[in-house]
């Protein structure tokens, strides 16, 4: 395919950003990936898959070997390496305002500059508290993450995928502990623990204090989204349950920080909402949508007036018929009004595409494999 072409289907435009010859990643829908016009994105070298293990696989994904991270120059659409590291990494955390990216090799993490490429040493975890980070404050002072116990790390190992381990993990209930390390003073902080599986932590977009996480496991089962004040420790659930079979989640912050929003069945795989919870006030807004309207994973413009999803095939939770779209979504009332921006019928959902508006707006920009390797595409708001 060309670098560049029009849908003909939708009429937009569609290009491929990235085309090293190598498997490339964008981040996932809640994790800022920019930093000005900058958009950091995962890099490896490109495999052949072996079909019969990526058919069996949850999510598909040939990123396996020399995995960097890299940046990618908006405007010019010129990419280049930041990390050079010899063992894998994990870490999608840019700090857009220093333009850092932190990122976790084994124990120990690292923090590079996206312009000079300087790489300093930020902390190694003890041996008595192996964790992972996930996300950096509003004022880039602070990471964050949970800890899981070794226990829990052998039913990851010993089931891969997340049919099985879905379950498993929640029946579980070992305990996992939310924590903070200070990047200027180096110490680490234990802030909440549960015998809950403690997933999905990432910090408010503009309250370096505000910390969101959820209670993982079948939606169904958990009143998923929390946020924690990691000064004064207060705990609140952001979103209880009404009815049976009722799910939310894949949650994420507005943009000026004052809306949590996430994806509401009621009951699960029947009536669609995308829905936002004010933080100050308690109360909720809900956009109605159609099953073939569901998407994996939402997100918000900058401007806060539009939505985007990267909607989903019939093995998702919708079961949508026509849902193989990537879709940009005006709010009207209380509905949402929708429109396909790209098809996705030969795009194979085991990637999920999570889809983020870039930084002016104009564009939505997700991943793909419907050229038979991972790429990062980007897709005109504006039809051509």
């Amino acid at each position: 395919m060309p670098a560049t072409w029009i849908d003909k289907d939708t009429h937009h435009k569609v290009m491929r950003l990235t085309s090293n010859g190598r498997s490339n990643m964008s981040f996932y829908f809640h994790n800022n990936p920019y930093a000005g016009n900058s958009m950091v994105f995962y890099s490896s070298e490109a495999t052949q898959p072996d079909s019969e293990k990526a058919a069996k696989q949850e999510t598909y994904n040939s990123n396996t070997k020399d995995k960097q991270l890299y940046a990618i120059d908006l405007s010019t659409l010129r990419s280049a390496p930041i990390t050079q590291q010899a063992s894998p990494m994990i870490g999608e955390i840019v700090g857009g305002k220093a333009r850092n990216v932190y990122y976790q090799v084994k124990d120990s993490i690292y923090v590079t500059n996206i312009d000079s490429k300087k790489t300093s040493l930020v902390f190694v975890f003890p041996d008595n508290f192996k964790a992972s980070i996930t996300t950096l404050n509003a004022d880039e002072t602070l990471l964050a993450g949970a800890w899981s116990e070794d226990k829990e790390k052998e039913l990851f190992k010993d089931h891969p995928n997340k049919s099985d381990y879905f379950n498993i993990i929640y029946e579980a209930k070992l305990p996992r502990t939310l924590f903070t390390i200070d990047v200027r003073t180096k110490k680490l902080k234990k802030i909440f623990s549960d015998s809950a599986w403690l997933n999905h932590v990432q910090f408010s977009t503009t309250d370096p204090s505000l910390l969101m996480f959820c209670h993982e496991g079948p939606w169904h089962k958990v009143d998923r989204i929390w946020t924690i004040n990691v000064q004064s420790k207060a705990v609140k659930l952001i979103h209880k349950r009404t009815m049976d079979m009722e799910i939310a989640g894949h949650e994420w912050f507005a943009p000026d920080g004052k809306t949590i929003w996430f994806d509401l069945q009621m009951p699960k795989g029947e009536t669609f909402f995308v829905a936002g919870a004010d933080l100050k006030t308690g109360l909720e807004k809900r956009y109605a949508l159609t099953r073939d309207e569901w998407s994996i994973h939402f997100n918000t413009s900058p401007d806060q007036r539009l939505f985007c999803g990267d909607g989903g095939n019939e093995g998702q939770v919708a079961r949508a018929k026509d849902g193989m779209w990537i879709y940009l979504f005006t709010p009207i009332g209380d509905k949402f009004i929708s429109e396909k921006l790209v098809n996705m019928k030969h795009h194979n959902y085991r990637l999920e595409p999570n889809v983020h508006f870039s930084p002016d707006g104009k564009w939505i920009i997700f991943r793909a494999n419907f050229e038979g390797v991972e790429n990062v595409y980007a897709v005109g708001v504006e039809k051509n």
